[in-house]
C-alpha cells in the first residue's frame, strides 16, 4: 500500500514550485506515494483538514508560526523546507542561505565594485542569513562597511508602497556611484530597480543589482532585465521527500539541518558591466569575459586596448587579485560550471565550447580554481538518483 503524504508548500512562488517540482521527481523515481497537495500562497492558513490527518507523512514549507504549531500537533514524521526561522525542533531542509550571500559577493567583486548595499526585509531569518554572507565578504574583501536597507514585508509594520518607494531612495542616494545592491529576492531587487528610475540612477552603470530566486517573470519584467542568484530548489524539495521517506521507515534523518547550495548566477543586463574606474582596465575585463571560452590570448587582450602588457597585468592585479591569463581561466571556469550544472553535455564537448584545446588541461584547470574534479562538481550539484 502507498504512503500517504501531505505537501504543504506553496504553489505561488517561484521557489516553492521548484520545490514541488523535486518532490515529484522523487515520486516518480520511487513511486511508493500518494499524495495531497492543495494550492496555496505564502501566507495562507493551516487548512482545516490537518488537524484530522491520518496520514504517514508531511513535507511541509510552513510560513506561518500558527501553521508551524498545528503541523507538529499531527504527531507523524514530517520534513520542514521552511527559511523563515533560524532553528527548528523539526528535520529541515533548506538553501543554504550563507552560500547565497558568499556567491553574491564574489558576483560583484569579480565586477570591480568597491561600494555595496543590501535590501531586505525585517524578521525574515533567511533575508538575515543572506545579509550576513554578504556584508562579511565584502567586509573582509576590502574592509568597507556595506549600506544595508531592512524594512517589514508583510504584516501591520509593511508601509504604503510610497511611503517605502521614498525610504529605498533616501537609502540609495546615501550610497556614492558606482555600487552594487544585492537584494535579498526578486521581489525586493524589483523595489530597488523601480526606485533607481525614479532616482535617474543608470542601471547597471551607476548601481548593478542582483536579485535571488531567478523568478523569470520579475527578472525580465524589469527594465533593464534583472540578475538573480539561483538556488537549487528543486533539489531541496528532492532531498527532502528522500528524508522523510527514511523517517517513515523509522529511520532518523541524516542531519538536523540539511542545507543545499546554489546552482550560481543567471546574469543579466542589471550586473553586466565593470565598475572600474579606469576604462582601459575595464575594457580589457569586458572583452575577457565576452570571450574567454573563445580561446582568446593575454595578447588578444592587449590588443584591444590601449595599454602595454605589463600595464594591463599589473593593473588587473591592481583591481581583482589576478592576472589577466587567471582572470581568461577564472572566466572559463565559470562557463564550465554552468554547461556542468545545467546541461547532461560530456566533459570533451564541454572542453570544446569553453575554449580548451584539450579535455585534460580543462581538467587540471578546473581542479587548480574549483579545488574538485569536473566529474565531482556534477555529481554534487546534480547527484543521481
Amino acid at each position: 500500500m502507498k504512503r500517504e503524504v501531505a505537501l504543504i508548500i506553496e504553489t505561488s512562488s517561484v521557489y516553492g514550485r521548484d520545490l514541488l517540482s523535486g518532490v515529484v521527481r522523487y515520486m516518480r523515481i520511487h513511486d511508493q506515494w500518494s499524495v495531497f497537495l492543495a494550492q496555496r500562497d505564502l501566507w495562507t492558513r493551516a487548512p482545516s483538514w490537518l488537524h484530522d490527518w491520518k496520514g504517514d507523512g508531511i513535507l511541509s514549507r510552513a510560513t506561518t508560526p500558527e501553521l508551524i504549531d498545528a503541523i507538529g500537533r499531527t504527531g507523524v514524521p514530517m520534513v520542514e523546507m521552511t527559511d523563515r526561522v533560524e532553528e527548528s525542533v523539526l528535520p529541515q531542509v533548506r538553501s543554504d542561505d550563507s552560500a547565497i550571500g558568499q556567491v553574491a559577493a564574489e558576483h560583484f567583486i569579480e565586477r570591480g565594485f568597491r561600494r555595496f548595499g543590501f535590501c531586505g526585509f525585517h524578521g525574515e531569518a533567511w533575508s538575515a542569513r543572506r545579509e550576513n554572507a554578504f556584508v562579511d565578504a565584502v567586509e573582509q574583501k576590502y574592509g568597507v562597511c556595506c549600506g544595508i536597507f531592512n524594512s517589514a514585508w508583510h504584516g501591520p509594520a509593511e508601509r504604503p508602497w510610497h511611503e517605502e518607494q521614498a525610504c529605498i531612495a533616501r537609502w540609495l542616494r546615501s550610497i556614492e556611484p558606482p555600487f552594487g545592491v544585492f537584494a535579498c529576492n526578486d521581489l525586493r531587487g524589483q523595489h530597488v530597480i523601480n526606485v533607481a528610475h525614479r532616482l535617474n540612477l543608470a542601471v547597471p552603470e551607476q548601481v548593478a543589482i542582483l536579485g535571488v530566486d531567478n523568478d523569470e517573470l520579475i527578472c525580465r519584467v524589469c527594465s533593464p532585465p534583472m540578475s538573480s542568484v539561483i538556488p537549487n530548489a528543486e533539489f531541496v524539495g528532492f532531498r527532502a521527500a528522500e528524508t522523510l521517506a527514511r523517517m517513515m521507515e523509522g529511520q532518523a534523518p541524516p542531519s538536523p539541518i540539511q542545507r543545499v547550495g546554489p546552482l550560481g548566477i543567471a546574469i543579466r543586463q542589471s550586473t553586466d558591466m565593470m565598475a572600474i574606474d579606469d576604462r582601459d582596465v575595464a575594457a580589457a575585463l569586458r572583452f575577457i569575459r565576452q570571450h574567454a571560452c573563445a580561446g582568446i590570448s593575454v595578447e588578444d587582450v592587449v590588443g584591444k586596448v590601449s595599454l602595454s602588457r605589463s600595464t594591463l597585468e599589473r593593473q588587473v592585479r591592481k583591481f581583482l587579485g589576478r592576472t589577466p591569463q587567471e582572470e581568461i581561466r577564472h572566466n572559463q571556469i565559470k562557463r564550465v560550471k554552468e554547461l556542468l550544472t545545467t546541461t547532461d553535455m560530456a566533459a570533451e564537448k564541454i572542453a570544446t565550447l569553453c575554449g580548451f584545446d584539450h579535455p585534460e588541461y580543462m581538467h587540471v584547470v578546473f581542479k587548480r580554481i574549483a579545488g574538485e574534479t569536473p566529474g565531482q562538481f556534477r555529481r554534487k550539484i546534480r547527484p543521481k538518483t
